[in-house]
């Protein structure tokens, strides 16, 4: 699953594991950076990992109108022109099956999850000055990319949902969901197949917490981690647990919300013109097919009837959400 040189490991690690190094090239490459872009009408993903965040990322990137990070953007993710500029690496576009073994190809160009890497490093600023980086460092992406709009996916953003709406007050936030056992299901057995990599391959566990990368694995942090009944995360009904608390919460704290919109990936999966919608609902002119596959497993874990009814019940009615 670790496919970087001895060589490119000690970058990754002098780039991404020093708190200094990540703050002085945010700084050089923000020095004659304007804070605003010319629209703000920028789209933001997020959910509960594994929810289709990335393959919904994947399509509307497609239209070509958006910024955002690729992995050609790696290591310097903080500082995209710079690295542009000296960087030797050839972009290499052989696509390959991403790490998580679940179908989705990648290539340097294809965009990706690292955004996590700007909350990590500025986590202790000021609200204003974090909210004015953020609005520069968004402003990066879209110079690097001769865009207007840029385009986040970031499953951790599910908590910051109200800041980044009130600093980008065009913006629309899209929040996937998927059938709440195969999403449980899913995510328990990345978690442990990734625990497992870790313990062969130490440079993944490493990689994994650099980009901030929390949702399972070695460096696993519950986004909900309140008054759980189920912590043992190696068996389902945590996971479950989780699900059920994440887009309970969601839901209530930003049902009234204008920008945010609830995404059945299921209806994705069934129906192409729930993608067209989607499509209009994000200001994509010109529209465009794609393929949307749900996977479904047969599942014999033994689950929680109370807590397997809650979570089917609150499924129902997030499915039964209007998307405009």
């Amino acid at each position: 699953m670790n496919n970087y040189s001895w060589l490119e490991q000690k970058l990754h690690k002098f780039a991404l594991s020093s708190q200094f190094m990540r703050e002085v090239t945010f700084d050089f490459e923000s020095t004659n950076i304007s804070p605003s872009s010319e629209t703000q009408k920028h789209i933001f993903i997020t959910g509960l990992a594994r929810a289709g965040t990335t393959i919904l990322l994947n399509a509307l990137y497609k239209s070509n109108i958006f910024a955002s990070l690729s992995y050609a953007d790696m290591p310097f993710v903080l500082a995209p022109n710079l690295w542009s500029k000296i960087s030797f690496k050839k972009n290499d576009l052989e696509v390959k099956e991403r790490a998580h073994g679940d179908g989705i190809k990648v290539s340097t160009d294809s965009p990706e999850a690292f955004e996590e890497v700007f909350w990590k490093t500025f986590a202790e600023e000021e609200e204003d000055e974090l909210e004015e980086k953020f609005r520069v460092y968004v402003a990066n992406i879209v110079r690097k990319y001769k865009k207007e709009r840029y385009l986040s996916k970031n499953n951790q953003n599910i908590t910051r949902v109200e800041q980044i709406s009130s600093i980008f007050t065009q913006s629309k936030v899209l929040i996937p969901f998927r059938e709440p056992i195969q999403h449980a299901y899913s995510l328990l057995s990345q978690h442990k197949k990734f625990i497992e990599v870790s313990k062969n391959d130490k440079f993944i566990s490493k990689y994994m917490k650099w980009i901030g990368h929390t949702e399972f694995g070695s460096n696993y942090i519950p986004i909900q981690n309140q008054n759980l009944n189920f912590q043992n995360d190696l068996e389902i009904n945590h996971w479950i647990e989780q699900w059920y608390l994440t887009y309970t919460n969601t839901f209530q704290s930003l049902k009234n919300k204008r920008n945010v919109h609830f995404i059945s990936y299921a209806k994705l999966c069934s129906n192409r013109d729930y993608w067209y919608q989607i499509q209009k609902l994000v200001n994509i002119e010109k529209p465009h097919d794609f393929e949307f596959k749900e996977s479904k497993k047969d599942i014999s874990c033994n689950l929680d009837k109370i807590l397997k009814e809650k979570v089917m019940s609150l499924y129902s009615g997030l499915n039964d959400i209007d998307l405009m």
